[in-house]
């Protein structure tokens, strides 16, 4: 480990030391990584005798429910005295703490700990490793160098963290040390069979029916290396689909073999897009892309909130796209 890491992880267990009353909280719209990198660190911190508020805006997704048995992720409110310390896991900026940093704001120290590389430093004290495939596992390594027990629960959280963000340990972005981390919270007890039975082979049919409508919808462009499909409202009212039911829908046109890009453009009010994207390209960053309409992410996995009419949202996204896959070395 790196000595800059381990200095900011001393000052982050030093804060920790000195604080009582702790909120950990992340990113609206929790993915695996965000609810299980959340979890995981809230449960070491209450296992330390802190007082532990846990927070997000979205409610944890129906396959992730398994992980927060005790609801500990509650929806942000008003709290009348401050917190000794906040701590933002997995969020690249505070806007995607969504309604909760209007509640973080009678604070003492903030702490921001993250992976992406589009992150916007806002905390007093920043833990940036993008090059780490997810969040879980920055948490891992810090309750590691804590030297706090990590209890079968723990694990599950963590394990799950890593898994979901690395694609079940097929994205590029895995390390050596990522098979060690996940090796590690088996041996503390990981439940593999509930953790991939819950998050990989339980899905709710309302997302079947919205795969379908994905399959029957999708375009390919671009000599098929653009593959992309539209969520709109009707979409989720035909299907009883939610957004939680989306999370992994893209990976099925990125699989397509003649496609590097693939781009999910969602529907979130009759002006407003959030698009998701995906490289299988190195050479292809769509969190540059991303970050033409104001998103980010990681090279390979990135997004944007992008407001305007639907068909000139299309139009821009794709042309960007085009761009980036024709600026690549020949």
């Amino acid at each position: 480990m790196k000595k800059t890491r381990l200095k900011t992880i001393d000052r982050i267990l030093e804060i920790i030391g000195k604080s009582h009353t702790i909120t950990v909280c992340s990113h609206m719209r929790p993915d695996g990584d965000c609810i299980g990198s959340t979890l995981g660190l809230a449960l070491a911190l209450l296992d330390q005798g802190k007082e532990v508020t846990c927070w997000n805006q979205d409610p944890v997704p129906s396959k992730l429910r398994f992980l927060d048995p005790d609801q500990l992720i509650q929806p942000p409110r008003p709290i009348k005295r401050p917190f000794d310390c906040v701590i933002s896991v997995d969020a690249a900026s505070i806007e995607r703490l969504g309604t909760a940093q209007e509640h973080i704001a009678n604070r003492g120290t903030l702490i921001n700990i993250d992976h992406h590389t589009s992150n916007t430093r806002f905390g007093d004290v920043n833990w940036i490793a993008d090059k780490e495939p997810s969040s879980g596992e920055l948490v891992y390594q810090l309750i590691r160098e804590a030297g706090w027990k990590i209890t079968p629960r723990i694990a599950d959280c963590l394990f799950t963290a890593i898994s979901t963000d690395t694609g079940s340990f097929q994205y590029p972005s895995t390390l050596p040390e990522t098979y060690y981390a996940a090796g590690d919270l088996v041996k503390k007890g990981a439940n593999l069979a509930i953790v991939c039975d819950e998050v990989y082979q339980s899905y709710p049919l309302s997302r079947v029916k919205l795969l379908k409508r994905v399959y029957n919808n999708f375009r390919l462009t671009h000599d098929k290396q653009i593959a992309y499909f539209w969520l709109k409202q009707e979409d989720f009212s035909r299907t009883g689909a939610t957004a939680s039911d989306t999370e992994g829908l893209i990976d099925h046109v990125r699989a397509i073999e003649p496609v590097v890009v693939a781009c999910v453009f969602e529907e979130l009010e009759p002006e407003l897009t959030r698009i998701s994207l995906r490289s299988k390209d190195k050479n292809v960053n769509v969190s540059d892309i991303a970050g033409l309409f104001g998103g980010g992410g990681h090279p390979a996995a990135a997004g944007a909130r992008i407001p305007g009419k639907l068909p000139t949202t299309q139009r821009r996204v794709v042309a960007a796209i085009r761009k980036a896959l024709d600026a690549r070395p020949s």
